[in-house]
């Protein structure tokens, strides 16, 4: 079946569908969509070639390729899984998944597999403590005269 007429099947009856605003953006939940907009472009259930960036529970971030030469009926065959781990640095894990998408493989993706990996990275910084606020006008000149 041609992922046209995939993507024309699921586009309206699909239990990945987030509708939360009537006329806001539509998003989905499927796993292999990058951007988890509900468009074809980023559909990981009607393309033949998807790639799906997850982080597992080792901390570790996975990357999950379809195969396309594989039986329609091969359903765990079909993926091909490799993992990258985040000590190596931050731009060399990036760098995997640009070549991953670019190799001929889906290249309209890698802006948006980039920044998944980005993203995943991001949430495992620990997070800088906000900085105190500066008390100004007033408050100020009586703190400063309340501390002579």
């Amino acid at each position: 079946m041609s992922s046209d007429l995939q993507w024309l099947l699921l586009r309206n009856y699909n239990s990945f569908v987030v509708k939360r605003v009537p006329e806001g953006p539509v998003f989905s939940r499927e796993p292999g969509n990058l951007r988890n907009l509900h468009s074809y472009k980023y559909s990981g259930l009607a393309n033949e070639k998807t790639i799906d960036i997850s982080e597992t529970s080792e901390g570790t971030i996975q990357i999950t390729t379809r195969k396309t030469k594989v039986a329609p009926t091969a359903v765990r065959p079909a993926f091909a899984k490799s993992t990258i781990r985040p000590r190596s640095g931050p731009r060399r894990a990036q760098g995997i998944v640009a070549q991953y998408a670019r190799r001929g493989y889906r290249a309209d993706l890698r802006p948006a597999a980039v920044a998944r990996v980005s993203a995943i990275l991001r949430t495992k910084k620990p997070r800088r403590p906000t900085p105190p606020k500066k008390v100004r006008g007033r408050k100020a000149k009586e703190l400063a005269a309340a501390s002579e």
